[in-house]
């Protein structure tokens, strides 16, 4: 068969696929070139119209050239697809845009979000830029279908409807939007009664809201990274009995008034000093995260709390506490590591980094260590004797010591053969029999 009769052959054969077939994969590629298919033939007129999956994207319009021009194209060819589509289920809704006036919203945008919904849309990512405060339809808010909703970013939304109902949403990621005083937590949350996953993020943007209150959530992330304005804060609340996993990232506050986490199992928390609250205090939120089984603290973190115990904050005892993760490269960090140690009676493995800035006095409490997990290892011969020492405080109990190595260092195989024997001799010194293993 020649070249062409195969080409022929190679069309005929997509064109005979059903149109569902059709359909769900010109789902899969961008909404332009599958809408670029319509003008083929009337039949693929029909086909595009069972693209269940749909993303605009205005970022091509940045370009100065003909921007007004260029806007008003995107925002026709928006109107246009949506016609051709008619009434089909949506799946997936996407909608990147820049909106340079308020009455857009009720011109175009609003528009296209109702029509998404009434489509009985599942997922929906929104990511509208504007210097005016925007109001979203209230039908985005009582969708029956919408089980995924992502809001960004840069974005100042106007009063949320009340009469919040969305049944089936599990899953909500917010960038960057800030809301009306307490509207996230006491008009939106209470209509989602099945969300179980949250993300709030603001980079370099006011944080909003300072509580977060939900029965149903399960997993959260709040990252927050505003340093100029904490002082006006009034600090932070958690209130989610339900919650399993915390990732928690912000500045240290003046104090967390209420955290009622009781069901959690894993948070990992990087909290960063900054000189405009000269003393943080961290009792409520420590206190509210002592029920995890794992915790991880980045240097940062260690460093903040390290500052509050010296200014008389007491640990609590993190009573179920079986793996703890630490790092620092400043020295008096590590002091307080002792006392983490000591306050988890159940504590078995323990990751470390940081070797460079440890000092020698933070085993002495490791009784019921089993794993001890180096992390970043350099393979200098500071931080080899800084192991060492910190080996020096182990007992019988100890299994296993895992060392990785930080990326990009090499390591020969005499030099770790030499550091074996070196971490090894050290453990028989203490009457310890774990095993020893490096990796790269």
């Amino acid at each position: 068969m020649d070249a062409n009769k195969l080409d022929t052959f190679s069309k005929d054969a997509i064109s005979c696929l059903p149109q569902e077939v059709l359909g769900h994969i010109l789902s899969s590629v961008p909404t332009k070139l599958a809408a670029s298919t319509s003008v083929l033939s009337k039949k693929w007129r029909n086909v595009f119209a069972l693209v269940h999956n749909l993303d605009f994207d205005d970022s091509d319009l940045l370009q100065p050239e003909e921007w007004e021009v260029k806007r008003e194209m995107f925002k026709s060819f928006v109107d246009r697809t949506l016609a051709l589509q008619s009434a089909s289920p949506i799946k997936k809704f996407s909608l990147k845009h820049h909106i340079l006036e308020e009455s857009e919203m009720a011109s175009h945008v609003g528009g296209w979000i109702r029509n998404a919904v009434e489509r009985g849309v599942m997922e929906m990512s929104l990511i509208l830029k504007s210097n005016c405060q925007l109001s979203l339809p209230c039908a985005l808010f009582t969708s029956k279908t919408l089980v995924k909703l992502t809001l960004g970013s840069q974005l100042t939304l106007g009063d949320i409807p009340p009469g919040v109902s969305l049944p089936a949403l599990k899953t909500l990621f917010i960038d960057s939007v800030f809301f009306t005083f307490e509207d996230l937590c006491n008009v939106f949350l209470p209509g989602c009664p099945v969300l179980e996953e949250m993300s709030v993020h603001h980079e370099d943007y006011e944080g909003v809201p300072f509580c977060i209150s939900s029965q149903s959530i399960k997993k959260l992330s709040v990252h927050y990274n505003f340093e100029s304005e904490i002082d006006s804060m009034p600090g932070m609340s958690f209130e989610a009995p339900n919650l399993v996993s915390l990732d928690y990232s912000d500045y240290a506050l003046e104090e967390y008034p209420q955290v009622d986490l009781e069901s959690l199992v894993e948070a990992r928390l990087d909290i960063k000093y900054s000189k405009i609250i000269n003393r943080p205090d961290l009792t409520g939120l420590i206190d509210g995260i002592s029920n995890v089984e794992t915790l991880h603290l980045t240097p940062a973190s260690a460093d903040v709390i390290s500052r509050c115990v010296k200014h008389g904050l007491v640990l609590p005892v993190f009573k179920n506490l079986v793996s703890l993760s630490f790092g620092s490269g400043i020295k008096r960090d590590w002091k307080v590591l002792p006392y983490l140690i000591k306050r988890s009676p159940k504590l078995e493995t323990l990751i470390i980094q940081g070797l460079d800035g440890y000092v020698g006095d933070g085993t002495k409490h490791l009784l019921h260590v089993k794993v001890l997990h180096v992390l970043g290892y350099g393979g200098t011969a500071n931080e080899l004797e800084h192991l060492k020492s910190f080996l020096a405080g182990v007992n019988e109990c100890l299994e296993l010591v895992q060392v990785e190595f930080a990326e990009g260092v090499t390591v020969d195989d005499g030099t770790m053969l030499q550091t074996h024997r070196d971490l090894m001799t050290q453990l028989v010194g203490v009457k310890c029999k774990a095993q020893v293993t490096f990796f790269k």
